[in-house]
C-alpha cells in the first residue's frame, strides 16, 4: 500500500508541474525585485521600488508605488518624497544632512606632478589601496551639515573636515551610516577612524557624535575594539546599534545594544541569547521596545524586545514568526502591523504586514505572482544528518518540479559562502535553488560549520580550520542523502562561491570518487598569494590565525598548510573556475591558479572571466552568460 501511495504522489506531482514552465534564467531576469521605501508620514501607506533587469539594455528600470497598508490596489508615483518622512532634515526643521566624496590624498602622477597631466600613474605607501571593487584615488566620503531657511540649503559644513576616513563606509555603507539625535542638536555617525595598513588589519568602527553648535565631536563607543554600526534613536533620544565585541573579526557575534538618554547606562539586549545574533532591528514607533531579525534553524525570523531601560531587569525576547521563510527586512510599523519583506527558495520578494501580537502575516505585495502562477515550485525540505563529530547538522534539500521518487536525479552538493553567513530561505538570482532544482537536479545545501543561527561555538568552529570539520560536514550530507534510491550516484557534482568556491577546490582532492564535476565562482585556491592579495587582512589573519611567515605562529601554520594547492596531486575531476576580474576580496589570481593547475594535469577545465564584475555578477547579460555556461558545463560533465 505504501509504495502505491508513493506513486500516486509522484505521478501528481508530474501532473502539476507539467502544466507550468520550469524556471529558467532568462525568467529569472525577468522577476521584478522589490524593495521598501517606507511607511508615508501617516501611517497609511507603503512605499515601495521595484527594479526590472533590461537584458537588451544591460540595465534595470526602477518604477516606485504605493500601497494602502491595510492592502489593495498598488499606484504608481513618481516621487514619493512627500509621502516620506525626510530623516536628514534635524528634528526642528533647521538644518539638512548629506554626503558627498572630498578629495584629501595625492595618490596619482598628475595630482604629485601637475606639470605631467597625461601620467597615468597610482603611487600607494600603505595598504587598503584597492578594496572590495575600487582603487583608492584619495577621496573619502564625508558628512556635511548646512541650514536650512525656508527649505534652501545654505552652506554645507564638513563635519569630518580633513580627516582620511569614510562616512558612509566603504563599500556598503549607506544613509543609515548618519543620523540626527531628536535633540537636533547632535549628529551620531559612523565610521572607522584608521588608514592605510591599519584600517586594513581592523573592524574596529565606531559611533561618533558631533555637536552642531560646538562643532565638537566625541567617540561614544571607544571602550569596543570591534563593529559598532546601524545607529538608530527612539523619540525620547535613546540609541540603539549593533555590536561585535572583538577586533579583526567580521563574522563575531553581533549583539543589540540600548543606551538610555544620557549616555551613562547600557543594555546588551542579546548578550546571554547565544543562539542570536542580530542581522538588523528597528525601533518600535512607541519606543519602548525593538524589533530585530536573527538567523534560526535555517531561516530568519523576526523577534521582539523590550528594552528594560533604567531598571535592572533582563529584556524579554519573543519570537515572532515561524516557518520556512526568510524575514529579510524591515520597512516600518503601522499601528499593530509591522511592514517587513520576505522571501522563499521559490519567491523572490515581496511585502508583507506581520500582527505583532501573534505574528500573523499577509502578503502585501503581489509583482510577480503573475510569473510565478506559470512557474512549476520546488519542494523544500529539512534533514537532519549525523556529522563525524556526532553532531545533528540541518541540510536543506531542493526538489526539482515534479519529482518523481521511482526515478533517479543528477544531484548537486551546494558550498555556502560566507564562511560564517547563514543558508536561509533567501532568494539569490545567480545562486537560485529553483533555478538549479528546475534544471532537474537535486539540491543539497548543508548548514555546516560555521553558520548563525545554531550556537557561536557552531558558528565559530570553522575559523583556523577551512580544512577540517567543515569539509568533513559536506560529505556527511551529501552522503546521508546519497542513501536515497532516487539520487544517482553516478552523477553528483559540487558548487559553491566564494568560500563555497575554496570548498570546491579542498572537496576535489577528497572526494574520492563521489563527484563527477566541480564549479567554483571566486573561490580561494592559494592561500599564500591570497594572504598576499586580498583587501581586508583582518579577515585573513582571523580566519588563519596570522601571517604564514611566522613560522612559531601553530595555528597559522596549520591554517596555511590546509591550502587547496597543496593538493593539486590529487585532482582528477573535470571543473570549471570561475572569476571576476574587480574582485579584490578574493583576487583574479586565485582563479588563475586553479585553472592553469587544471589544465597543466590534463583534467577538463573551463576558465569563465568577467573582467568587470566583483565578487558578484551584477549585470544582466553578464549574469545570464554566467547563467548558461553554468547549466552547460553541467549538461557536459554530468551526462
Amino acid at each position: 500500500m505504501k509504495k502505491i501511495v508513493l506513486f500516486v504522489f509522484g505521478c501528481t506531482g508530474i501532473m502539476a508541474a507539467s502544466a507550468q514552465q520550469k524556471l529558467s534564467p532568462e525568467q529569472l531576469w525577468k522577476l521584478g525585485r522589490v524593495s521598501a521605501l517606507g511607511v508615508s508620514k501617516d501611517k497609511k501607506q507603503v512605499i515601495y521600488s521595484v527594479s526590472t533587469p533590461d537584458v537588451n539594455e544591460n540595465k534595470s528600470k526602477r518604477q516606485l508605488f504605493v500601497i494602502p497598508v491595510s492592502g489593495g490596489t498598488a499606484v504608481a508615483v513618481g516621487n514619493a518624497d512627500s509621502l516620506l518622512a525626510n530623516e536628514k532634515i534635524s528634528p526642528d526643521g533647521k538644518f539638512i544632512l548629506s554626503s558627498d566624496a572630498v578629495k584629501i590624498q595625492d595618490v596619482t602622477g598628475k595630482d604629485l606632478y601637475p606639470d605631467l597631466p597625461k601620467s597615468n600613474v597610482q603611487v600607494y605607501t600603505s595598504l587598503n589601496y584597492r578594496h572590495w571593487d575600487t582603487w583608492e584615488d584619495g577621496k573619502f566620503d564625508h558628512v556635511f551639515v548646512a541650514p536650512l531657511n525656508n527649505g534652501i540649503a545654505g552652506e554645507r559644513k564638513d563635519i569630518m573636515s580633513g580627516e582620511p576616513y569614510d562616512c558612509p563606509q566603504k563599500p556598503f555603507g549607506g544613509d543609515e551610516d548618519f543620523i540626527w539625535n531628536p535633540d537636533g542638536r547632535h549628529i551620531v555617525y559612523v565610521t572607522k577612524k584608521l588608514a592605510g595598513t591599519a584600517y586594513a588589519v581592523s573592524t574596529n568602527t565606531d559611533l561618533y557624535e558631533y555637536d552642531v553648535q560646538t562643532g565638537t565631536t566625541r567617540n561614544l563607543t571607544a571602550d569596543n575594539k570591534g563593529y559598532d554600526v546601524s545607529p538608530a534613536f527612539n523619540s525620547q533620544g535613546e540609541l540603539a546599534w549593533l555590536q561585535m565585541k572583538r577586533d579583526g573579526y567580521e563574522a563575531d557575534k553581533q549583539n543589540l545594544v540600548v543606551w538610555n538618554k544620557e549616555g551613562n547606562f547600557k543594555v546588551n539586549i542579546t548578550a546571554d541569547r547565544d543562539d542570536l545574533h542580530v542581522e538588523s532591528f528597528r525601533w518600535a514607533d512607541d519606543g519602548r521596545s525593538l524589533f530585530f531579525i536573527a538567523p534560526v534553524n535555517g531561516t530568519l525570523q523576526l523577534f521582539h524586545t523590550t528594552y528594560p531601560g533604567r531598571l535592572m531587569m533582563m529584556p524579554q525576547i519573543t519570537q515572532l514568526t515561524r516557518g520556512d521563510f526568510d524575514i529579510s527586512a524591515i520597512a516600518g510599523q503601522s499601528g499593530n502591523q509591522l511592514v517587513v519583506s520576505r522571501t522563499d527558495m521559490n519567491h523572490a520578494a515581496e511585502l508583507y504586514t506581520v500582527d505583532i501580537a501573534n505574528g500573523s502575516m499577509q502578503q502585501l505585495t503581489h509583482v510577480n505572482d503573475a510569473a510565478y502562477s506559470n512557474i512549476a515550485q520546488c519542494r523544500t525540505e529539512r534533514r537532519f544528518v549525523t556529522t563525524t563529530d556526532h553532531k545533528k547538522m540541518l541540510v536543506w534539500v531542493i526538489y526539482p518540479p515534479g519529482f518523481d521518487p521511482v526515478k533517479k536525479y543528477p544531484t548537486l552538493l551546494y558550498c555556502q559562502g560566507g564562511p560564517q553567513s547563514p543558508l536561509t530561505q533567501s532568494y539569490s538570482f545567480r545562486w537560485n535553488f529553483q533555478l538549479m532544482a528546475s534544471q532537474g537536479y537535486i539540491i543539497v545545501a548543508p548548514a555546516r560549520r560555521g553558520m548563525p543561527g545554531f550556537g557561536t561555538k557552531w558558528n565559530e568552529q570553522v575559523s583556523k580550520d577551512w580544512g577540517g570539520q567543515v569539509i568533513r560536514d559536506y560529505l556527511s550530507a551529501i552522503d546521508a542523502v546519497s542513501k536515497e534510491p532516487f539520487v544517482d550516484k553516478s552523477r553528483r557534482g559540487c558548487v559553491g562561491a566564494s568560500f563555497g568556491g575554496f570548498s570546491v577546490f579542498a572537496l576535489e582532492s577528497v572526494h574520492e570518487g563521489r563527484f563527477k564535476t566541480f564549479i567554483s565562482h571566486d573561490g580561494i585556491f592559494d592561500f599564500r598569494s591570497m594572504y598576499g592579495t586580498t583587501d581586508e587582512l583582518f579577515f585573513e589573519n582571523w580566519e588563519k590565525g596570522g601571517p604564514y611567515w611566522e613560522k612559531k605562529n601553530l595555528a597559522a601554520q596549520r591554517s596555511f598548510s590546509q591550502s587547496p594547492s597543496n593538493f593539486v596531486d590529487k585532482w582528477n575531476t573535470p571543473i570549471m573556475i570561475i572569476q571576476g576580474g574587480r574582485d579584490y576580496r578574493v583576487p583574479v589570481e586565485q582563479g588563475q591558479q586553479a585553472f592553469q593547475a587544471a589544465q597543466l594535469k590534463g583534467i577538463k577545465s573551463k576558465f569563465l572571466y568577467l573582467p568587470e564584475e566583483n565578487h558578484w555578477v551584477l549585470s544582466a547579460q553578464n549574469a545570464l552568460v554566467w547563467q548558461r555556461e553554468f547549466y552547460k558545463w553541467l549538461d557536459e560533465t554530468l551526462k
